[in-house]
């Protein structure tokens, strides 16, 4: 890089260098016993981000062709943390890949492998080991950097460095342009790219420009799409960066060694704000304490938890095309240059103060939120006395909130039960909408959040697309929805997927799909369907419907429940005439069973919304047109006599499947069934659908 450029540069990497390459791996074959240890040629590059855990690309660790296996597979790690006082070679084992598709779909030979590309491996040996410090920031500014990696330069392995610029980014961020000032070595894939202004790591250098110097890189912020873990379970995520963060923490309080910290190292950094600024952000050393006593408390029962309380310390609605936040650590990401000037520092003690006094998932450990107080208090002394006086008043005041949540708790369910068993949760849900393009067979699609009963009509869009063919949503969807999923699953439960289609589409297979690994959304989560909202659609409005909608939900919730054959007469199909839908009992739950020889009409499903059921059960044609539809009214009968009232139907269907896809054939007559569920107290929008390209 020239040197004209900028004079700041070449000192910041001076100081980082060291840093990066004792953290820093060559990524091989995996030691076999018999040859010395770190020889054979290198795949590639990768460097640690938390004690015992390697990150770098998918393709580095797919070496050896479509045939290789790549979670499960061992691999050696070379690293040389010198001024640890560790060098040498041991064994690796890829824990996951991102996308998990690529384990069944690779790419052609010489072929760009999907994004994210990326790998986590956890070493196999205890050892000590340098780890980098990751950026937390959902975007990379586009400024200097440096890339480092494995290369062979002077004939023998080495970790070296070189910079240049972050020049835009990609595939909605997920991906990072970098600049052709030099030129990326092949085993540099996997090697750290470092912001030399912030002294952090923000992507994973991913390939190189095959006419000249530059590449891409994958931003770190991917690693937020990680697995999801199991209901009750912290994920790989959480584990690995609170793991990080307490590294660097303990780094930075031990008095053991004189060598330089990344904290240390970010505070020698040429600046680049005005002398003024520095009052209004934390300085090095109290970041790294603030995510070390972050770090300390049990993670955040939801995404939406950390964005509710972002939204609160920042004074307006963090952008939402950001991934979603996972960790207490990723909120601080989303605090930096908060609008109207009222700094970063305030923005993040007043988030900070509110993790103090949240309820958590678990009781954390004894005094950790009273620490992170002191530190917040003690912190707040170096500001103004107004930010002072206004912590204070946050930290009481959130105190007496969470005493008065879990009075009423204990008081609605004294034997400690949240909900009701079964029951929905409350908090917010998935939607799904799509819209036919009338005689073509292609669909637009939004993604979003919906906030449910607590926010009335608040919606927070996650991505939209058009034109995709019906045999193309799943795919389409996938990487939307489990963004989705992430903003709104919590530690105890999965969130409910709402599809809300014109009924002609309630037979698309949702159930069927897969977002994350191989386990179908129908088994992994309640799925329902709903009547569009918007033009077309809507339902009516008139009084007389609304009291008649309000009765037959309130008298569905509270059960028994009886069913109906809506659509056939023994296996004889029939259109039901609206008088007769109209005279139903109000705790009648109409069934569709969409008999092989007719489909059902548009005008029946309708009809039965239009009569106020905002409970109904379909299903899919089965796949023997001869099929006989009496043992699927038979069993929803039974089913529904099992559930007694309205409120567990979707977990209970949701188990049903589950059963069906552990092979049990008492479970097989549910195949393809859905649950039509028009809960008014999730409103739909009544936005306009898209209308396609322009």
């Amino acid at each position: 890089m020239p040197d004209g450029r900028t004079g700041g540069t070449a000192r910041a990497f001076e100081l980082l260098e060291p840093l990066v390459q004792a953290a820093t791996v060559r990524v091989h074959a995996a030691p076999d016993g018999y040859a010395p240890h770190g020889t054979g040629p290198t795949w590639g590059s990768g460097f640690f981000i938390a004690p015992g855990w390697v990150l770098t690309c998918a393709h580095v660790v797919g070496e050896g062709g479509a045939a290789v296996r790549l979670v499960g597979r061992e691999l050696g790690i070379t690293f040389s943390s010198g001024a640890y006082g560790t060098t040498g070679t041991v064994t690796g084992r890829v824990e996951c890949v991102l996308p998990e598709r690529l384990e069944e779909r690779r790419p052609a030979r010489r072929a760009l492998w999907d994004l994210p590309d990326l790998a986590l491996v956890r070493v196999l040996a205890p050892i000590t080991h340098a780890c980098v410090r990751l950026t937390d920031r959902g975007r990379p500014r586009l400024d200097e950097v440096a890339y480092f990696g494995c290369t062979e330069d002077l004939g023998a392995p080495e970790i070296t460095g070189r910079t240049t610029r972050l020049r835009g980014t990609a595939a909605a961020g997920a991906a990072l342009r970098l600049g052709d000032d030099d030129e990326i070595e092949p085993g540099m894939s996997g090697g750290p790219v470092v912001d030399l202004a912030r002294g952090e790591v923000v992507g994973v250098v991913k390939a190189r420009r095959h006419n000249g110097g530059g590449g891409l890189a994958v931003s770190v912020v991917q690693l937020r799409t990680l697995p999801l873990a199991a209901t009750g379970q912290v994920g790989l995520y959480r584990r690995v960066m609170q793991a990080h963060d307490l590294y660097h923490y303990d780094q930075h309080l031990s008095d053991r060694g004189s060598r330089s910290t990344w904290t240390d190292v970010h505070d020698e950094l040429p600046a680049r704000e005005l002398p003024h600024e520095g009052r209004r952000r934390l300085t090095a050393a109290e970041r790294t304490t603030l995510c070390g006593l972050l770090a300390e408390l049990p993670p955040p029962r939801s995404s939406e938890d950390v964005r509710a309380l972002v939204e609160a310390a920042r004074g307006e609605e963090p952008d939402p095309g950001l991934p979603a936040p996972l960790s207490w650590r990723d909120g601080l990401g989303m605090l930096h240059d908060p609008p109207g000037g009222s700094g970063e520092a305030a923005a993040m003690l007043r988030y900070a103060t509110d993790v103090s006094v949240a309820d958590h998932r678990e009781p954390p450990s004894p005094g950790a939120d009273e620490e992170l107080w002191d530190w917040v208090r003690a912190t707040a002394e170096r500001l103004w006395r107004p930010l002072r006086r206004e912590l204070g008043e946050r930290h009481e005041r959130g105190l007496a909130q969470r005493d008065r949540r879990r009075r009423a708790r204990a008081d609605r369910h004294p034997h400690g039960h949240t909900r009701p068993s079964g029951a929905l949760p409350q908090g917010p849900s998935v939607l799904l909408e799509a819209w036919a393009h009338g005689w073509e067979d292609v669909y637009d699609w939004r993604v979003s959040v919906l906030y449910g009963p607590a926010h009335p009509g608040r919606l927070t869009p996650v991505d939209s697309g058009v034109r995709a063919t019906r045999a193309g949503l799943a795919e389409a969807l996938r990487v939307p929805l489990a963004e989705a999923f992430r903003r709104c699953d919590t530690h105890d439960a999965a969130a409910l997927l709402e599809v809300a289609v014109a009924p002609e589409l309630f037979g698309l297979p949702v159930d069927t799909w897969t977002v994350a690994g191989r386990t179908p959304l129908g088994v992994q989560r309640p799925v329902v369907f709903r009547y569009p909202a918007g033009t077309g659609g809507a339902i009516p409005t008139d009084d007389e419907a609304d009291h008649r909608r309000a009765d037959r939900w309130t008298r569905v919730q509270a059960g028994p429940l009886a069913d109906e054959r809506a659509d056939c007469d023994r296996g004889r199909p029939r259109t039901p005439a609206p008088e007769w839908l109209d005279a139903l009992p109000d705790n009648t739950v109409p069934v569709h069973c969409r008999a092989a020889d007719a489909e059902p009409t548009r005008g029946s499903l309708y009809g039965v919304r239009d009569a106020g059921y905002g409970v109904a059960v379909t299903r899919r044609p089965p796949d023997d047109p001869a099929a006989d539809c009496a043992p699927f009214h038979r069993g929803l009968r039974e089913e529904l006599t099992e559930a007694a009232r309205g409120a567990p139907l979707p977990v209970r269907l949701q188990a049903l499947r589950a059963r069906a896809h552990g092979a049990d054939p008492d479970a097989y007559w549910a195949d393809g069934m859905a649950l039509v569920w028009e809960d008014p107290a999730r409103a739909l929008p009544e936005d306009e659908p898209l209308q396609g390209d322009l």
